[in-house]
């Protein structure tokens, strides 16, 4: 039992180690997109150096992106201690959107003002955070596969709520990429809808813990 055991525990770790390999790889392709089209023969100008601001800003957004995803993966399975077929196979799917998204940025910033292209992207982006919340969910729903004795219910409720904000923002980006396509890509950089949503809920909870304490 204890050998069963101790195979089923490094194969959870290399689960994970193997997500982190494919983030990092996703990470470093971002950048090959970025390129000045100056040749050699010629002198390189401080002008040259901002022509590729699309690319450039496509890059920063998607590298900040996968580095937040990253980190609230990471997260999570601080928590998440034990792996079955259906939560690898949420994982495996994660990882596929997470390595698409470098496909997603080539086409953003070669069509960056497009509605098809925001859209692209934004679907992906959409796409990640789905999976992610579904990762957390039936993380949550299976007896034993969570640090219970670590993990309070306002940790639960705050990857939650975190959750459902980024797919909130994923889906006016999404809706608003056929109308506003700018505007879609600035909501995704700036994630203003979860700030908004965010302050909201927070007033709330202290309405609620005022009232209590009165």
């Amino acid at each position: 039992m204890k050998k069963s055991s101790f195979k089923k525990e490094i194969a959870f770790e290399r689960v994970l180690f193997f997500g982190d390999a494919i983030v990092a790889i996703a990470i470093t392709i971002l950048a090959l997109n970025l390129k000045l089209d100056v040749p050699a023969t010629e002198d390189l100008t401080f002008t040259d150096l901002v022509l590729p601001w699309k690319s450039i800003l496509a890059f920063t957004l998607s590298f900040i992106n996968i580095a937040g995803f990253w980190k609230t993966h990471h997260d999570f399975f601080a928590y998440i201690h034990k792996m079955d077929d259906r939560l690898l196979t949420l994982h495996i799917m994660w990882l596929f959107f997470i390595v698409t998204l470098p496909f997603s940025t080539t086409v953003l910033s070669l069509h960056f003002s497009n509605s098809p292209a925001i859209f692209l992207y934004s679907l992906n982006i959409l796409l990640i955070t789905l999976v992610q919340f579904f990762i957390w969910e039936y993380a949550m729903m299976r007896e034993n596969f969570s640090n219970e004795d670590s993990i309070s219910d306002e940790v639960r409720r705050r990857f939650q709520i975190m959750c459902q904000l980024d797919i909130i923002n994923g889906v006016i980006a999404v809706v608003l990429s056929f109308f506003f396509p700018v505007l879609a890509f600035i909501l995704l950089f700036t994630k203003v809808p979860i700030f908004v949503i965010a302050t909201i809920y927070m007033a709330r909870q202290r309405r609620k813990k005022t009232t209590t304490r009165r």
